[in-house]
């Protein structure tokens, strides 16, 4: 226990109807592996009886289990950071507790690690979420390919697996927000992506609705990219450009016919698009001077209200003199 090999990490918020099931799977799964783990599960700060229900287990397990109670609600990614701070194992995975990744699949990302890779990320294939949601994500997925350097076929998927070295340079890092799976891929040296079976919600709703993926996207773009600001910028000299020669076309079309009414809505059309670019600009440049304030405020990422876990057990003094 004081050196497992294995650290699973779990961030849990208001998943009070799957833990059993989760527990009920897990555990024995990693038993099957043979090797020393600890399962690391981080409550989110949740209102529902999840706590309690991690307490349950700890007494179950105690010897592998080790809980982590957040005082407020951070999010997914910072309660996975928390849980990285406290992990033991050589190589940590991460998992959500409602149980769309098979815990079965762990031994699957372990394996592809045995052949050198530091970083294995999930695939999900198969995927049993609905056909909206599915098209947003791959949209997301296309959209982050484009305007960061970050190749990730399935950023939404948490089962993924980090070696030690890579868990240490991502707690180094002192973001306020970050995208984990993201962050770990700029420093993994030989990172690799596995196909994973996926299920449906074994039970509770989603934590992120359509607006959340959305926010999650824009972060992720801002955090890992200054290309939409280099891209908003050139299509900015194009709109300037263009809206000169125009402008530049009406003058020598007065000069030629004389004042004119009709063009009046047009360029009220116009005027209107512009504005809207520029409303735009200043949001997506607002995005970028949100997280400087967050950073620069240099607050608490997380605080962790009570850590559960077994004590180790005081050497005796014959074992010290050893």
């Amino acid at each position: 226990m004081n050196s497992p090999h294995v650290s699973i990490v779990i961030p849990v918020y208001n998943e009070e109807a799957v833990l059993a099931r989760l527990f009920g799977r897990l555990y024995p799964a990693l038993d099957a592996l043979g090797v020393a783990y600890e399962v690391i599960l981080v409550d989110d700060a949740s209102s529902d009886r999840s706590p309690q229900l991690l307490r349950e287990q700890f007494a179950r397990r105690p010897r592998q289990t080790r809980a982590l109670l957040l005082a407020f609600n951070v999010g997914q990614h910072m309660a996975i950071l928390a849980g990285f701070q406290h992990a033991r194992g050589e190589r940590v995975v991460t998992l959500d507790a409602d149980l769309q990744n098979p815990p079965e699949e762990i031994g699957k990302l372990l394996a592809v690690m045995d052949r050198g890779h530091d970083y294995v990320g999930g695939v999900r294939s198969h995927r049993r979420d609905g056909w909206l949601r599915t098209l947003a994500s791959r949209a997301m997925n296309a959209l982050r390919a484009r305007t960061t350097r970050i190749r990730m076929t399935d950023q939404g998927c948490m089962l993924r697996a980090y070696e030690r070295r890579v868990i240490d340079m991502i707690l180094r890092s002192g973001e306020a927000n970050t995208f984990i799976p993201a962050l770990a891929y700029g420093y993994a040296r030989n990172p690799v992506e596995v196909e994973v079976e996926h299920e449906t919600r074994a039970a509770g709703a989603s934590k992120y609705p359509f607006m959340r993926l959305v926010a999650l996207n824009f972060d992720l773009m801002t955090g890992f990219s200054v290309a939409p600001l280099r891209i908003f910028s050139l299509f900015g000299i194009g709109v300037s450009v263009l809206s000169g020669l125009f402008v530049a076309y009406l003058f020598a079309r007065r000069l030629w016919l004389g004042p004119e009414a009709e063009g009046v809505f047009t360029l009220l059309a116009i005027a209107f698009l512009l504005i809207g670019i520029v409303l735009f600009g200043i949001g997506l440049l607002g995005e970028y001077v949100a997280r400087i304030y967050e950073q620069v405020r240099d607050r608490p990422r997380f605080v962790v209200q009570e850590l559960i876990e077994a004590q180790p057990r005081a050497a005796t003094r014959m074992e010290a003199l050893r």
